[in-house]
């Protein structure tokens, strides 16, 4: 071969490399501009070749995730739909996807899509009429969660390090005595759980960043237990009990993904569960030496109950309960004594899962969402993997998931007699979704809940960061920007 052909061939190999690259840069917008708007339009809207609109309630169902995906990766001869599988990786085809998932949502709000609501404030849903009435109005600092004490009061968590007690209409002072909290990111002061037997032990749990002491500016969730007691005209915060903490070789610097919620077993109220998310460390996930991206099973007085998963492989921590996920941020136990959890995706993708012994939930090796700049990432379809997770276990794929994203925050049973038509559905809500989702799941084949209705009871109130079903049977809510608790009430059929 002559010099000339030489330094043709590898010219040529350079830009066959450039074209590479410079398409697994493109962003998911970028790939259906240059691919798909000629035939679906910018907005999803058809038109081009005679496609007709994908923006249709029919269309919008997650039952289509996968046929959307394997269309656009086999193509569709009989519509004259070409096949892109041999031009874009798999992680391409489901952004396609995901974009689409995103063009469908804001065509929704664009057209007006939100729960009803009348000029009375009345709001419509599937089941039952409902107003929202302002609890607390003022006077709490990014409130992250609330639960109730047997004699009526709302404790309520701020981000920054505090925690107020609410009663008659009144917002206390700070109580005294609260642990220090890491106030970074997304970390600090974040679920209070008043444990099932309260009258009698007194006892309530509190999920913190704590200040790591090994390295600087480090930290990680840990869980307490203590007592609440009257301090002249305040509350003081006493007998603080360690439950749970990370070894502090693992507490990290990170200020992302903490988690963090708190549940009791009903079934046996000695024992709690929590979550924490994988601080932004995603292979963290899959790690069992690692106590992040991960739910995890303890005694109330801090001991490792019988039959976690781990607890005899050496350096697993004991108390892992599942595993592969990326940021749960709701827990709950439904009236069937399931155990759910809402999570994070990236940019798309939030999940609800049915959290059980053991499993591995699959963050990062799968994903419905994309990065957050729009590039492919993955997909979320353990089938389509080509190596399976060490253990060989199957991946748990969630019951329903948010695209795009709502930023899942929040999760309760509806519980009492406030909303009959509503008991045993799970309540959801959003942070950057600024919305409450209902959800109804059913056995399912094989026992394996499956999605029977999904509906949006609230939207645009502010940032959703807690929901909780009061004692009373109403449905509370947290709100970041503003800062407030406002609650669901019945308004008569």
């Amino acid at each position: 071969m002559s010099r000339e052909s030489i330094c043709a061939a590898i010219a040529a190999a350079a830009l066959t490399v450039s074209l590479a690259e410079r398409a697994v840069a493109q962003s998911a917008e970028q790939i259906w501009a240059n691919n798909c708007i000629a035939c679906h339009g910018r907005r999803g809207e058809g038109g081009g070749a005679g496609t007709r609109s994908l923006l249709t309630p029919e269309w919008r169902k997650q039952d289509h995730d996968r046929a959307f995906f394997d269309a656009i990766k086999n193509g569709v001869p009989a519509s004259g739909m070409p096949a892109f599988g041999a031009t874009l990786s798999d992680a391409q085809v489901w952004g396609l996807v995901v974009h689409l998932r995103e063009l469908q949502a804001r065509d929704y709000r664009e057209s007006g899509g939100a729960p009803e609501v009348d000029s009375k404030g009345v709001y419509t849903s599937a089941h039952h009429r409902y107003t929202i009435e302002t609890v607390v109005a003022k006077g709490v600092n990014l409130p992250w969660a609330v639960d109730f004490l047997p004699a009526g009061e709302m404790l309520v968590t701020s981000r920054h390090g505090s925690m107020h007690v609410f009663k008659d209409g009144r917002l206390s002072g700070p109580i005294t005595g609260i642990p220090e909290v890491r106030d970074r990111g997304q970390g600090g002061l974040m679920d209070v759980a008043v444990h099932p037997g309260y009258a009698k032990n007194g006892h309530i749990f509190l999920a913190y960043s704590d200040i790591g002491t090994q390295k600087r500016g480090s930290g990680m969730t840990k869980i307490v237990r203590g007592k609440l007691g009257r301090a002249g005209d305040g509350w003081a915060w006493t007998d603080q009990k360690t439950i749970w903490e990370a070894k502090q070789e693992h507490y990290l610097n990170t200020d992302l993904h903490f988690g963090c919620r708190i549940v009791f077993d009903p079934k046996d109220p000695s024992i709690l569960y929590f979550a924490i998310g994988e601080r932004g460390m995603s292979d963290h996930a899959q790690d069992l030496t690692r106590p992040n991206g991960k739910v995890h099973r303890v005694t109330i007085d801090g001991g490792i109950p019988s039959g976690n998963p781990f607890a005899d492989r050496g350096s697993a921590y004991a108390s892992i309960w599942s595993f592969g996920h990326r940021n749960p941020q709701g827990l709950a136990f439904d009236l069937e004594g399931r155990l759910w959890d809402t999570e994070h995706g990236p940019r798309g993708g939030d999940e609800v899962n049915l959290v059980e012994r053991g499993r591995n939930y699959g963050w990062p090796l799968v994903s419905y969402g994309i990065d957050y700049s729009g590039a492919p990432f993955r997909t979320p379809f353990p089938d389509l993997l080509k190596s399976q997770p060490k253990d060989g276990a199957p991946i748990a794929m969630p019951v329903f998931r948010w695209l795009p994203s709502i930023g899942a925050c929040g999760l309760d049973v509806v519980r009492g007699d406030a909303f009959p038509r509503w008991k045993g559905d799970l309540v959801a809500g959003g942070l950057s979704g600024a919305n409450v989702d209902r959800i109804r799941v059913t056995p399912g084949a094989k026992g394996q809940p499956a999605l029977v209705e999904h509906e949006e009871i609230l939207h645009g109130k502010g940032r959703v960061r807690d929901v909780v079903t009061g004692p009373d049977g109403m449905i509370y809510v947290v709100l970041n920007a503003p800062d407030r608790v406002v609650r669901l009430v019945p308004a008569g059929s």
